[in-house]
């Protein structure tokens, strides 16, 4: 009988990550920099899998930066002596240990998928059984700010090869108005639009803004904030619906398709609570015939090869898009990503996440078990 690999040990850090453009503008909220918390699970034979996680300000999501810490830093001791094959059964006794917190348990459960990987010997992807392309399509955030200097962000992508774009909306629907019809000007017709208010409306804001912007070729992302308020703007919106903020789990995805609501969702790894979480919402989205993006609320290169991995596993026809994280702070925390071209984030061919994590550029950990 073949003995389980136990893990022996676990090492979580925390790095500040600025963000290249200087701020990032969202719900009417300025943040200036990520700050992630970066994990390693060793296993008995000297194999690391890595994680990370970061949250947008407290303002975006229920998680922020001292909770994570805290929360990990409770959890470590919970990892040891687990099997390394086993990133399920870990889920299950983090899930014991503590009641809810998805993002604080993200990046172990991505550290813990990545070790059972690397151990097989396998890329993430195709150890979940998917792999179907090394590609994927990207879009960029255009942060909130008057149409003019939005219109001007957006060409700049596109000379940076981006051809998908999120118009961030969710204020004044007047002044959202001119800020997608500056964007859509700016920019081809062949360029896909998504106006994203990241639950920021009330449904009298969502549909005046509807009205003034019918005219126009775009995709509507997470208007309001609740279910029932997305719900009856939906029953008005003849553009392409996408929700983000209220899938938060298996249930609410499947409400939303049950009633006709949604052609594709958002799925960000820490709000559900890391790979496997997401790997079972993203699976069910493909047979419901959603379009799926995977992405997560923040992080550098660590999560970035994460999200190039997960949505490697799609269908090309059901994959969306993703963001390219590590491009959009000036912090890098591995090796091993390929460089982004032509708008597309490739899959990195490695093992596992498919990167190398030296810890010596991360300083000390703030929390360590064995």
């Amino acid at each position: 009988m073949i003995q389980p690999v136990p893990i022996v040990s676990a090492r979580a850090w925390q790095q500040y990550q600025p963000f290249a453009a200087g701020k990032y503008v969202c719900r009417g909220q300025t943040e200036h920099g990520f700050h992630a918390v970066i994990v390693a699970l060793e296993a008995a034979d000297g194999t690391i899998g890595w994680g990370e996680a970061a949250p947008l300000g407290a303002f975006y999501a229920e998680a922020f930066p001292e909770e994570m810490a805290e929360g990990t830093a409770r959890l470590l001791p919970e990892v040891i002596g687990r099997p390394s094959d086993a990133p399920a059964q870990l889920a299950e006794a983090l899930n014991a240990a503590m009641l809810g917190q998805p993002a604080v348990k993200s990046a172990i459960d991505m550290a813990a998928w990545d070790l059972a990987a690397r151990r097989a010997g396998m890329p993430l992807c195709s150890f979940l059984g998917g792999g179907a392309t090394r590609s994927v399509t990207l879009y960029r955030s255009i942060s909130q700010a008057a149409p003019d200097e939005m219109a001007q962000s957006a060409q700049s992508y596109l000379k940076q090869g981006y051809r998908r774009l999120q118009v961030k909306v969710g204020q004044d629907p007047l002044e959202d108005i001119e800020r997608l019809r500056a964007v859509r000007s700016a920019v081809p017709s062949d360029v896909a639009l998504y106006a994203d208010a990241n639950g920021g409306w009330l449904v009298e804001d969502a549909l005046r803004f509807l009205r003034g912007v019918g005219d126009l070729d775009f995709w509507l992302e997470q208007p309001c904030m609740s279910m029932a308020e997305n719900r009856r703007v939906a029953q008005s919106c003849p553009h392409p619906f996408i929700l983000d903020e209220s899938i938060t789990g298996l249930e609410p995805m499947l409400v939303a398709h049950a009633d006709g609501m949604v052609s594709g969702v958002t799925l960000k790894m820490a709000r559900i609570g890391g790979v496997g979480p997401t790997r079972l919402l993203s699976d069910v989205a493909v047979q419901l015939g959603l379009k799926v993006t995977i992405e997560d609320t923040g992080g550098s290169t660590i999560n970035t090869a994460a999200t190039a991995q997960m949505m490697a596993r799609l269908p090309v026809r059901l994959a969306a898009h993703s963001v390219d994280f590590m491009n959009w702070v000036t912090v890098q925390n591995a090796t091993g990503m390929p460089p982004c071209t032509d708008g597309l984030l490739h899959v990195p061919k490695g093992a596992g996440l498919g990167v190398k994590v030296d810890p010596d550029t991360l300083g000390e950990p703030f929390s360590f078990s064995a």
